[in-house]
């Protein structure tokens, strides 16, 4: 027996991973059973009988097994980049898979898709928990109904507001609270099952086939309930990076997934007895002298079901940024061991922002329930494209048991979404409308970007035609230059302009570019690629992953050193950034829609000053227009 202070160390980790794992990533799906299987029953309007309840509550066990335990934590969160999950992440590496650019776009313009998406699921996830945990007050007493938007809103903006300090501490605060909420849960479906133990029946999938025989149109429609089971999926996988696969694997496996199943088994129990408490199956198991303190658990566990989607967000968002699908925001790092742990003030406001529209605009939980669905299931799609896709030419799967992986979830996402599109008129139009917002924003971030490199390039020489045609007689500065620029090919526009305007030259001239690949963190042995050109100018090319934040001041005078790479005047460093203002042009590059968003855009990026921490008074911004 291991009993060293090692031993006991690592011991102690894993329960703190464990559980922080709880308060970060199962929240969402930890509080589906305060509505899932209501809805289940409201979606088309099904009585309550025991073919239905079999079949329903099949199917909900089925998809927790099937969607949650083999599809996310037994096969997608084995297709990370490098530890890192969400469908920007796994879009990143899918591109990596293919050689020609076509394909590649293609792979692009699918995660683009289903990161938009996903933000639906954000904005939704955090409003229908609350208000439905909330709107168990009523049944203390009907006082309580016209508190429950107010009170739900106060809830929601404390939640956003406590987001500065971090997952860590979010996870730390939270994580005993759902470690009560499921064992809370597990018992009250115990007890249930204890009084009608032949609910047990419903474990098989026969069950489900019959419902769908005999009622199949409904049984279709239900279905669009049904995945209300299952929605934390995509937040599960989008948090990996804040904790890693394996605490996450066994939380579910030990403890969240039973919870569940005998959570949705004890309300079927109740509903076979008491066919009234359809009302409110979940805090109807409850007996009357702990359904206040049951209430308050709820709404703690609820404000924790909206952290598993925030802290997605702030994933997806900070990878969409360093990839370049979205303009550089502030990122604030709340752990100084783990990169992945982030919080982003703007973004924080705007989807704080959104909830509370949402909240006043929906006002109940099952209002939200018909706008709830499509957008995660449409992501749910595209994630198991792309994880087929990795799994075929990265994990080297056979092609047939990538194509049954494929086949079977296509299958069951696609019902899903095809279950929960009816909800469109009532409410779903709204995840769709924002998800293609966001589409058309990171679209057009992505193509004015690269349309704008290719102006900047005509506008500017080829470096080594540029090199070859300076005058060494030229006064020189005894300092150092850096030339921030995105293109190493060709002369930075702030050199040119310096050059042409002063006419004169630094005695060390260093151009760099900071490039950024598809994984989380690149080799530090491989970062760096120098150069040397004559009159003392030097190209560096910085690889970093997209996790990574470069400070530009510490990498020149500390690690190009070793990279053959002395700073001839540290102390004297100037900085030059080419800044560009877009303009509107008769001769439009992008489209008349684009064009005046991708300039707002641009407006709204965080300068490179402080993305890359230059220090402010030793920086030089060169602007030069440029008609978009």
């Amino acid at each position: 027996m291991n009993t060293s202070p090692n031993a006991h160390s690592h011991h102690t980790t894993k329960t703190a991973m464990f559980i922080a794992a709880l308060g970060v990533v199962f929240g969402d799906i930890g509080t589906s059973p305060l509505y899932a299987l209501r809805e289940s029953f409201h979606a088309a309007g099904l009585a309550v009988n025991i073919t239905n309840i079999y079949g329903i509550l099949a199917a909900i066990a089925w998809s927790l097994i099937l969607v949650i335990t083999v599809k996310y934590v037994g096969i997608v969160m084995r297709a990370d980049n490098r530890g890192e999950g969400g469908i920007l992440a796994l879009t990143a590496l899918a591109m990596d898979q293919f050689a020609t650019p076509a394909h590649r776009f293609r792979v692009l313009v699918i995660g683009l898709l289903g990161a938009a998406l996903f933000y639906g699921d954000a904005l939704i996830t955090p409003s229908i928990s609350v208000l439905s945990a909330v709107e168990g007050f009523k049944l203390i007493t009907p006082t309580f109904t016209p508190y429950i938007i107010p009170i739900s809103l106060v809830i929601l903006i404390s939640l956003f507001a406590v987001q500065r300090y971090g997952t860590e501490t979010m996870g730390k605060f939270f994580g005993p609270i759902m470690l009560v909420w499921f064992g809370v849960i597990g018992l009250m479906g115990v007890n249930q099952i204890i009084l009608n133990p032949t609910i047990l029946h419903a474990l098989n999938p026969v069950y489900a086939y019959y419902f769908a025989v005999e009622h199949p149109f409904m049984a279709f429609l239900t279905m669009g309930a049904v995945v209300l089971a299952v929605t934390g999926g995509e937040a599960l996988y989008a948090d990996m990076g804040h904790l890693g696969r394996r605490p996450i694997q066994r939380a579910w496996l030990y403890l969240v997934g039973p919870a569940l199943m005998l959570n949705y088994f004890g309300q079927g129990a109740l509903l076979l007895h008491t066919p009234a408490a359809l009302a409110n199956p979940f805090y109807l198991m409850v007996p009357e002298a702990l359904l206040i303190p049951m209430v308050i658990l709820a709404t703690l566990a609820t404000i924790i079901a909206s952290q598993a989607v925030i802290s997605g967000a702030y994933s997806l968002t900070h990878q969409a940024i360093q990839l370049g699908y979205l303009p550089r925001m502030e990122v604030k790092y709340t752990n100084p061991h783990n990169a992945g742990q982030i919080y982003l003030p703007f973004l924080n406001g705007l989807m704080l922002l959104a909830v509370i529209l949402l909240v006043l605009s929906f006002r109940n939980s099952s209002n939200l329930a018909a706008a709830y669905g499509i957008a995660v299931t449409g992501t749910m799609i595209l994630t198991t494209l792309l994880a087929t896709t990795v799994l075929t030419k990265r994990n080297r799967w056979h092609p047939l048991y990538a194509g049954i992986f494929a086949g079977v979830f296509l299958t069951i996402d696609g019902l899903y979404l095809g279950a929960n599109l009816h909800k469109l008129p009532a409410g779903g139009w709204f995840p769709l409308a924002l998800g293609a917002a966001i589409f058309f924003i990171m679209y057009t971030w992505v193509e004015g970007r690269a349309i704008s490199k290719q102006l900047v390039q005509k506008q500017t020489p080829p470096l080594e035609d540029f090199i070859a045609g300076l005058d060494a007689t030229l006064p020189h500065i005894r300092h150092t230059a850096v030339f921030l620029t995105s293109d190493l090919n060709h002369a930075p526009p702030a050199l040119i302009y310096n050059l042409t305007h002063n006419a004169v030259l630094h005695t060390q001239i260093i151009i760099m570019k900071i490039s950024r690949a598809r994984i989380p963190r690149y080799p530090a042995s491989e970062r760096f690629s120098v150069h040397h050109h004559p009159h003392n100018i030097t190209t560096v090319m910085a690889t970093y992953g997209f996790l990574e934040r470069p400070n530009v001041p510490h990498l020149l005078t500390h690690e190009l050193p070793h990279h053959g790479l002395k700073i001839q005047h540290p102390q004297a460093i100037s900085y030059f950034l080419s800044t560009h203002t877009y303009v509107p042009s008769p001769e439009q590059a992008l489209n008349p829609i684009q064009e005046p968003i991708f300039i707002l855009l641009d407006k709204l990026a965080q300068s490179a000053v402080s993305y890359f921490h230059l220090p402010r008074k030793q920086v030089i911004e060169i602007g030069n227009q440029i008609d978009i």
